[in-house]
């Protein structure tokens, strides 16, 4: 019998496509997956993205032990891939596998974000992004081709806007044109979640410059690309989907009326007379209807004193660590004359990261809750991926068609 022509030949654990002409095959090899170097892994919520759409992790560091238990516990131990616990400042060059095509970076955003201490990147943690700048210029010529930073937004209103000048100037200063896109969570989940990625590349796309897509460089980027003293590129990719305006409570636990997470009436009453007038209104129309509604509430301070506001779409504010001064979001279920309030689930926050299935055995509430709250969601990174990177790598490979990378579909 003759082979099928797309028959896949493993040889020596090698794979290869075999294209035959009688009873002669030729055997003609398949690239492996691009390999990443996981950078602030936290949790390896990027990890996972990153490997749905094709890549393939093979090196990770995070300075907190109680996020790589949870890495460790969704992931297990895998030949080919190395996490390292400790300082970055920490790791030398020549620790780093070779041959990696994308270094990804969640750097801590304590010191750039609002609720945070603002000290920039001159602040104890933010202060990361220097030893890893360090790191892709120990490596020389054996530096990915492709890096990625994710931040907060407040990267870019950082020191009015200096620090963000600053890490493009240094990206740019170890052989990377940057593009510069704000993409948010709620494109793809109930949460609103805005965040900043810098995708640097040593052979940059020459793209569409004849105008702007808004979705992803909104105007406050623009005068970044306007600067002449930064190396920047704006690559052609598709536009992301719109902005969600619901779905948060599909995404809520179910958990029974008698459960003891609901909080009991005396702290439900405290909740309710903390409200504004404009809050409790909000807050009785939903209680009034004939069905039930899910909201999330945060703690705010206002005048002095702390009071809980509701949100008022069907949709999560964004999920934060405790640091900063910032408080882990309440659940709000009224409707049918009844309100139950109660605190946010582990199992809620990693809906809302779109990692519902990741494995928490073991995971003490606050271990998973701040690890989330500090992590990049995964369809955003899968997104960003598939649109952007792969295509990116297949282009600087000289690779044109998808046959080229054997896992990126």
């Amino acid at each position: 019998m003759t082979p099928d022509e797309n028959s896949l030949l493993h040889l020596g654990g090698t794979g290869g496509r075999a294209e035959y002409s009688g009873d002669v095959a030729k055997i003609t090899p398949i690239r492996p997956r691009p390999t990443v170097l996981e950078f602030f892994a936290g949790m390896g919520l990027a990890r996972i993205g990153l490997e749905s759409a094709g890549l393939e992790v093979v090196w990770a560091n995070d300075y907190e032990a109680d996020k790589f238990a949870l890495y460790e516990g969704h992931f297990g131990h895998a030949d080919g891939h190395t996490f390292v616990v400790g300082d970055i400042a920490q790791v030398n060059a020549s620790d780093l596998p070779q041959g990696a095509a994308v270094a990804w970076a969640s750097s801590p955003c304590t010191d750039l974000s609002l609720a945070g201490n603002r000290l920039g990147l001159s602040g104890r943690e933010s202060a990361a992004f220097w030893p890893w700048v360090a790191l892709l210029e120990q490596m020389g010529s054996e530096s990915p081709e492709v890096v990625v930073l994710e931040n907060v937004i407040g990267l870019s209103t950082s020191r009015k806007g200096e620090d963000l000048r600053t890490a493009i100037r240094e990206l740019n200063r170890v052989g990377y044109s940057i593009d510069l896109l704000s993409l948010d969570a709620r494109r793809f989940l109930p949460q609103s979640r805005p965040r900043l990625f810098l995708v640097g590349a040593k052979n940059p796309p020459a793209g569409d410059l004849s105008g702007w897509d808004f979705a992803l460089r909104p105007k406050w980027t623009h005068a970044f690309y306007d600067d002449a003293s930064l190396r920047m590129h704006r690559a052609k990719i598709s536009t992301p989907p719109p902005l969600l305006e619901s779905g948060f409570g599909e995404l809520v636990e179910d958990m029974a009326a008698d459960d003891p997470r609901w909080w009991n009436s005396d702290k439900v009453d405290e909740f309710v007379r903390s409200m504004s007038a404009v809050q409790l209104e909000r807050l009785e129309g939903l209680r009034s209807k004939n069905s039930f509604s899910f909201r999330t509430a945060y703690r705010r301070t206002r005048e002095g004193r702390p009071v809980w506001e509701v949100r008022a779409d069907d949709i999560s504010g964004c999920l934060r660590t405790a640091r900063g001064g910032s408080s882990k979001q309440a659940v709000v279920r009224a409707g049918l004359g009844d309100l139950r309030v109660r605190w946010m689930t582990p199992v809620e926050y990693a809906r809302l990261m779109g990692a519902g299935d990741y494995n928490l055995e073991g995971a003490r509430n606050s271990q998973a809750q701040f690890a989330f709250g500090d992590a990049v969601a995964v369809p955003v990174v899968r997104w960003l991926a598939k649109e952007y990177l792969v295509p990116l790598l297949q282009e600087s490979s000289g690779i044109n068609s998808s046959e080229g990378l054997r896992s990126v579909v």
